[in-house]
């Protein structure tokens, strides 16, 4: 195989394997984000997880692919090179994203409490508001017992008892 060539499949493997992540969060977008997330992660570990392939080791192929040949068609020995890879990469992409949970985590509560205390603080105004709206006109109707009527168009202005 040409130098070329080598790299046109593994571009057309990353443009498929791109294609299937999506079709896989698409998949996986409805479910409770603890459960999602790390589903994604295993998705990415099998689709992206290369594995070498020649005895030279200057030949690459997917590590989900190099195991369902070999164990579909009997042939080769990579099929537990390729799991091996499979796994060391598996758990250093769940390192990363328990790191990733570990710094979100904090940051999500302390946004939660700030978005608490602003509700907190707009119910008690619009509590306030309300009140000074309904005593308003309450105060003013027994302040003045005479309130001011619309001008009649004749101009003549009888007052009220």
């Amino acid at each position: 195989m040409i130098e070329n060539e080598y790299t046109f499949a593994w571009g057309l493997y990353v443009v498929a394997a791109l294609g299937c992540l999506l079709v896989g969060f698409k998949i996986t977008g409805w479910m409770w984000r603890w459960l999602r997330e790390p589903l994604r992660v295993i998705i990415a570990v099998l689709l992206l997880t290369p594995t070498i392939v020649d005895p030279v080791k200057d030949s690459f192929a997917p590590a989900i692919a190099i195991t369902a040949l070999d164990l579909a068609f009997k042939v080769g020995s990579n099929a537990w090179r390729a799991i091996s890879d499979i796994a060391m990469y598996g758990m250093i992409a769940f390192a990363l994203y328990i790191v990733f949970v570990l710094v979100r985590w904090p940051l999500e509560k302390r946004a939660r409490e700030r978005r608490a205390q602003a509700d907190a603080a707009a119910q008690r105004r619009a509590a306030e508001d309300h009140a000074v709206v309904v005593d308003a006109p309450l105060a003013a109707e027994r302040q003045d017992r005479y309130r001011s009527a619309p001008a009649p168009v004749g101009g003549r202005v009888e007052p009220r008892l």
